[in-house]
């Protein structure tokens, strides 16, 4: 479903920036039907591969592959959910706006809009909030409705950037077991998060980036066995630590 094969990218210069790598040489591959988790500190990488596999930039080095076509392709994007870490709605909308126009952007017949838009909002707890604007919306319930949005073409693949941002405890429970409802469904999930814990619960593998570098890939408990941890977080911060001062 995904393929990096040592991929590359740096940023040039900027008037505020030097010119960094914010990858190097990475490779991972994610099968039909796995979650795989991408984690690491601020600047290792993780939004960089998003990008790249969203085709929002490209590759200076290396190849990539999204269900089996290059991300160059926009037809792809309609087999893919794509939730971004910061929802960024136009204020005057309504969600119904927003699910009517991905849909038409999916190739969605309007009765498929309106099945999967209630199907959704009523899951996700948004269905009474469906005409209010965005701007009234809670950062909680703009999560939601980003979620709303990723799922209405019942994509094959999904791409989740902090799916737990804004939540409150509640909301970040519910998100939890929706995102577990479509792992047992089969469905095909890549999700970035600073919640190591959830992580844990809810990934096959996970990717580790190390200043955009590739440090460790594979099953939780085989990061914590490597590091001779008994859990993953212990695992995860035993070999950041180790890596930070090799640095």
């Amino acid at each position: 479903m995904i393929r990096f094969d040592n991929v590359s990218k740096t940023y040039a210069q900027e008037i505020t920036s030097k010119a960094h790598a914010a990858l190097t040489n990475v490779s991972f591959s994610l099968d039909k039907g796995e979650t795989i988790g991408l984690i690491g500190a601020n600047g290792a990488g993780k939004s960089t591969s998003i990008k790249l596999l969203m085709d929002f930039i490209r590759p200076d080095a290396g190849s990539i592959s999204i269900l089996g076509s290059s991300p160059k392709k926009p037809e792809i994007r309609r087999r893919v959910g794509y939730l971004p870490e910061t929802a960024n709605f136009p204020s005057n909308l309504t969600v119904l706006d927003m699910l009517h126009f991905t849909g038409s952007t999916c190739s969605m017949e309007p009765q498929e809009v309106h099945t999967a838009s209630e199907k959704w909002l009523r899951r996700l707890g948004l269905w009474d909030a469906r005409k209010r604007p965005l701007r009234n919306y809670s950062k909680g319930m703009q999560q939601r409705a980003n979620f709303a949005i990723a799922l209405l073409n019942d994509p094959e693949l999904l791409i989740l950037d902090e799916p737990m941002s804004g939540l409150d405890p509640i909301g970040r429970a519910d998100i939890l077991a929706l995102i577990g409802e479509l792992k047992d469904q089969g469905r095909t999930i890549l999700f970035c998060s600073h919640i190591l814990e959830d992580v844990d619960r809810l990934v096959d593998n996970v990717l580790v980036l190390h200043k955009g570098k590739k440090i460790f890939e594979g099953q939780p408990q085989a990061l914590a066995e490597k590091q001779g941890c008994p859990t993953f977080v212990e695992g995860y911060l035993s070999l950041v630590q180790q890596v930070t001062e090799n640095d």
